[in-house]
């Protein structure tokens, strides 16, 4: 289901690309919808345009083109709302509770549950942290010790705990607090989000070993 969403969500970035395109090398209309976001109301719009009277064969064949991409696009990011109901349907029955983590949405958590595999993959939090390429490697220089971002290890991991600290950093009462007082010790916003890359890992291997060694019911 991963595998699938990466390849519907390049095929959008793509189809939108082509369709702002063609947008932006038409006429005034064309060029002030070009500039909108393209939202689902806006694609509808598009896909239904009537052409002008007299419509030349470029105006004929670009708003053809155009009616095409916005319907396509349209399509894919419904695939996309399924994709993700069917990723959560089925992290919540792999590890229940996951997905109620603040910042853990369905497409983080499918990929949490996808790199660990299977409880003793990974033997300790601190393994799955290097996997996730959230662990701190030591970059100290004379009498400056400090670390920095790893930047190895499963990297469709490390986006999704990327990912939940961002959404933590700017949402998360708790976590604005802990940035608060990081920053107020001198620390820069780079190294709070490794602090907190380290501090998810920690969180999501605790949760999917509890969950996945939780005796099922029948």
């Amino acid at each position: 289901m991963l595998v699938a969403r990466q390849e519907i969500t390049e095929a959008c970035t793509a189809q939108a690309g082509r369709l702002r395109a063609l947008l932006l090398a038409g006429d005034d209309t064309n060029r002030r919808a070009a500039r909108r976001t393209l939202s689902g109301r806006a694609l509808a719009a598009l896909a239904g345009r009537d052409l002008p009277a007299q419509a030349s064969r470029e105006q004929a064949v670009r708003q053809a083109e155009i009616g095409r991409l916005a319907l396509a696009l349209g399509q894919a990011r419904g695939q996309l709302k399924d994709n993700r109901v069917q990723l959560l349907a089925i992290v919540d029955d792999i590890a229940p509770g996951l997905t109620s983590r603040f910042g853990v949405g369905p497409v983080g958590a499918a990929q949490a549950n996808v790199s660990f595999s299977h409880p003793g993959r990974c033997r300790s939090e601190a393994a799955y942290a290097a996997l996730g390429g959230s662990s701190p490697l030591p970059a100290s220089s004379g009498q400056t010790v400090r670390y920095r971002l790893n930047h190895g290890g499963d990297r469709a991991l490390n986006r999704a705990i990327h990912a939940i600290a961002l959404v933590r950093m700017r949402s998360c009462p708790r976590t604005r607090a802990y940035v608060a007082r990081r920053t107020a010790e001198g620390k820069t916003t780079r190294d709070i989000r490794r602090c907190l890359k380290r501090y998810i890992a920690r969180e999501l291997y605790r949760q999917l070993t509890r969950s996945m060694n939780s005796p099922v019911g029948p």
